[in-house]
């Protein structure tokens, strides 16, 4: 027997909580220049519904760069604006939420 969502009934591998918590977020993707000149790529505005340190992983191994999550920001070695919103949408965040700065 499957298990269910003790809130909804539903069965737990349709994640409907994690759905809902990644459409309502407002997402911002910004480049920074740090020491010595190198860039690094912030994701910002994920808040705690979701698992922020999951995304980086994730977001690091698709991108094969390094990074970090400080203060709910996710930090990624070098510039990656373009590459993060598509993998971000891969990942199941609204297109509409994410926004490039």
């Amino acid at each position: 027997m499957t298990e269910k969502d003790h809130i909804t009934g539903l069965p737990k591998e349709l994640d409907v909580w994690g759905t809902i918590a990644k459409e309502e977020q407002q997402i911002r993707i910004k480049k920074e220049k740090k020491r010595f000149g190198k860039i690094v790529t912030l994701v910002e505005g994920l808040d705690k519904s979701v698992d922020i340190k999951e995304i980086a992983k994730k977001l690091k191994n698709k991108l094969a760069c390094g990074g970090t999550v400080k203060d709910n920001v996710i930090e990624l070695q070098g510039n990656h604006t373009k590459n993060v919103k598509k993998e971000l949408i891969n990942l199941g965040f609204s297109p509409d939420s994410i926004k490039e700065e």
